[in-house]
């Protein structure tokens, strides 16, 4: 529900081309980890793809370890804050906020601790389902809803002085900041970016070369999904009254609750979806090779446990120190995104072409060589982009928020509601 707020900021045109284009590259690189881990069914997870990229470096495995895990920490951070949000809506600011972040934390840390991805596979389908229930609700609502909440007739009465009919901007509103644009922009990214999670996913499947079908039809259904939620909400909605996520634009408090409820079995699955994707990660390793891998003892279970745990208190102090939706989304994106997302599936293609053509690939194999090679390149140079000026955007748009003193300060009981 990112993608409204994005489109006010950016225009709708230019959000729905980024859309596309964001939504393309990530099929593009989705299918060269397909293609490796085909090549290399000896890899497990994207450290070990990361360690291959670099050389066999051992330096590189523990790099690409320690953002991995702490891309998926910051991700379970989301989620506490989205449920804390949920909480304070639903009791109307009931208690404070770090009770709530605390409550979605410990439900989401017993929701995790199943070992295996068979029950997860199931609760994937069923979280997709409410998710998409959700969205159209708050679709719907926004149109049939007399006005946006917020709303005021008079053009200079309302928050900032923005108030009147909603506005609706084919192009970036005048005065619209790099800090802004580039905000919008990563949370548009953000919400395409998974490839972080497919070896891994890859790696557990029984007929892996089926995988890339699977590929095409989330892509096609993501953006037809996403663009039409974005466009219509946005349309309904305005630039005055446009809030992030979009359910807080809905002025009717009985819709904004029935539509955010539906998002409730996704805000729990992807945050274990990711806690147990970490788990699995440093579970194994520290004992591979043992009984305790395979097998249901005491010390398996409390190491479990104890690496689960961990992994939800630090997202709970993410959550706290970074109380901002769309700030952290941006953050995760620019720090994250930059390397799962384009880098490291650059440097796989041009190192997979070099082992079947040689070094110099792109002068072999004539215009496609050139092509992936250049097309490739901008993949990379994308992601230094994300990693350069998007990360500063990102900071100085959390600094921001925290002059406002729009939700108070860090481990804040403020009423952070939709």
């Amino acid at each position: 529900m990112s993608f409204p707020f994005s489109y006010s900021v950016l225009g709708l045109v230019p959000g729905l081309v980024l859309t596309i284009l964001v939504a393309a590259v990530v099929l593009y690189t989705s299918l060269i980890i397909w293609e490796f881990c085909l090549r290399h069914p000896e890899v497990r997870d994207v450290c070990d793809i990361g360690q291959y990229l670099f050389y066999d470096s051992q330096l590189a495995w523990y790099l690409t370890a320690a953002m991995f895990l702490l891309n998926n920490t910051f991700i379970q951070g989301l989620h506490c804050l989205v449920g804390a949000k949920y909480l304070n809506v639903m009791t109307n600011h009931g208690a404070c906020t770090i009770i709530f972040v605390a409550i979605t934390t410990i439900i989401s840390f017993i929701c995790s601790l199943p070992r295996t991805f068979n029950t997860l596979s199931k609760l994937a389908s069923l979280s997709a389902f409410f998710t998409f229930i959700s969205v159209a609700l708050a679709t719907i609502f926004a149109v049939i809803q007399p006005h946006p909440a917020r709303f005021t007739p008079d053009p200079d009465r309302g928050e900032g002085g923005g108030g009147g009919e909603p506005v609706v901007l084919l192009w970036p509103a005048a005065g619209t900041t790099f800090i802004a644009a580039m905000g919008a922009f990563l949370n548009i990214s953000y919400t395409f970016i998974g490839q972080v999670t497919l070896p891994s996913f890859i790696a557990e499947m029984k007929n892996p070369k089926e995988f890339n079908k699977s590929l095409y039809v989330v892509t096609i259904a993501e953006v037809i999904v996403f663009s039409i939620v974005g466009s219509v909400i946005y349309a309904y909605t305005g630039n005055q009254y446009m809030t992030s996520p979009a359910f807080d634009s809905l002025s009717n408090s009985v819709h904004k609750k029935i539509s955010f409820s539906f998002m409730v079995p996704t805000l729990v699955f992807l945050g274990i979806l990711y806690a147990s994707i970490s788990a699995r990660f440093i579970f194994f390793r520290l004992f591979d090779g043992t009984h305790h891998k395979g097998n249901h003892t005491v010390v398996g279970w409390l190491s479990w446990g104890a690496i689960l745990a961990a992994t939800w208190v630090v997202a709970f102090m993410i959550a706290e120190v970074i109380p901002f939706f769309s700030e952290l989304l941006s953050i995760m994106s620019s720090l994250f995104d930059s390397f799962f997302g384009f880098i490291f599936w650059g440097i796989a293609y041009i190192r997979m072409r070099g082992a079947d053509y040689g070094s110099d690939f792109y002068r072999k194999r004539g215009w496609r060589g050139w092509l992936g090679f250049i097309l490739n390149l901008a993949i990379i140079g994308m992601g230094f982009y994300f990693l350069g000026p998007g990360t500063y955007a990102s900071v100085e748009s959390v600094l921001l928020k925290y002059q406002e003193g729009n939700f108070g300060s860090a481990f804040s009981c403020a009423d952070n509601s939709l």
